[in-house]
């Protein structure tokens, strides 16, 4: 038992790796699905940053784990969409995307 409770502690997603776009995703999943709308827009408008074969690739993804995986996100195909485009944007767009989002949730919490 204690292997497998030590390869998850040592287990990272991609996100992970930046502390912004952790928390982002973080208040994401957290938040209401009306709340996530305005950060899926945004993340759609980053698919023009992304190569086209990569976008092909995360709509095979998203037919294959539509409500099947075990990701917040997965059970939802708007939003798994959104999260592989960002998963597959370099590291900058990650970044200024993940501020964006916390902007924008942030502000819907204030309201």
């Amino acid at each position: 038992m204690e292997e497998n409770s030590e390869e998850k502690k040592g287990f990272q997603r991609w996100y992970d790796k930046d502390p912004v776009l952790r928390d982002a995703l973080e208040l994401l999943r957290l938040s209401a699905p009306d709340d996530r709308k305005e950060a899926q827009d945004y993340i759609f408008k980053l698919q023009e940053e992304v190569a086209a074969d990569v976008i092909e690739r995360i709509y095979e993804m998203v037919t294959q784990y539509a409500g099947k995986g075990n990701r917040w996100y997965d059970n939802d195909p708007v939003m798994l969409r959104a999260v592989e485009v960002l998963r597959h944007a370099d590291p900058k767009t990650q970044r200024i995307a993940a501020l964006k989002i916390l902007q924008s949730l942030e502000t819907k919490k204030e309201l």
